[in-house]
């Protein structure tokens, strides 16, 4: 089970400046790039995804979304990161557009397994410092920087 972001990314992808106009256009985008790390076909992590979206946004506030499912396929949670260059609307409980988005894949019997790694990326994404530095970083290695440096406070 992935402990923390780093291992989440470890295998995952990272797109620092990505230009979408709707959370279909971006979730879409992340699933074709997830697939490619994964092997999976793109579809059903979009199917996935977008079933679970179904369900009630994931849009959590502060311009962030954590777009997530669980899969057939893979053998441990894994992550994506994207961050928009323009914000979308992905029906926010702020009702602000999202510009942050990671998407979470599980393993399909990764129930606690999931919901841990969906609770430490929140504990992440909720700091205000991690949210203003990824909206300055423009490379892969800034976006690492800051989402996977050890000092990230995730007690909170």
């Amino acid at each position: 089970m992935a402990t923390d972001l780093s291992s989440l990314l470890e295998g995952g992808v990272i797109l620092p400046c990505f230009e979408a106009t709707s959370r279909k256009q971006a979730l879409h985008a992340m699933s074709e790039e997830l697939a490619r790390v994964t092997g999976l076909p793109p579809r059903e992590i979009e199917d996935s995804v977008m079933e679970r979206e179904r369900l009630g946004s994931t849009g959590v506030g502060e311009g962030v979304a954590i777009p997530h499912a669980r899969v057939d396929g893979i053998d441990a949670p894994i992550g994506g990161f994207m961050r928009l260059t323009s914000g979308v609307d992905f029906e926010a409980i702020d009702d602000r557009p999202c510009d942050l988005i990671f998407m979470l894949l599980a393993p399909l019997s990764a129930g606690a397994d999931h919901l841990r790694a969906l609770a430490q990326v929140s504990r992440v994404f909720r700091q205000s410092a991690v949210r203003d530095a990824l909206r300055e970083a423009t490379t892969v290695d800034e976006v690492k920087a800051v989402i996977c440096r050890e000092h990230v406070d995730t007690s909170i």
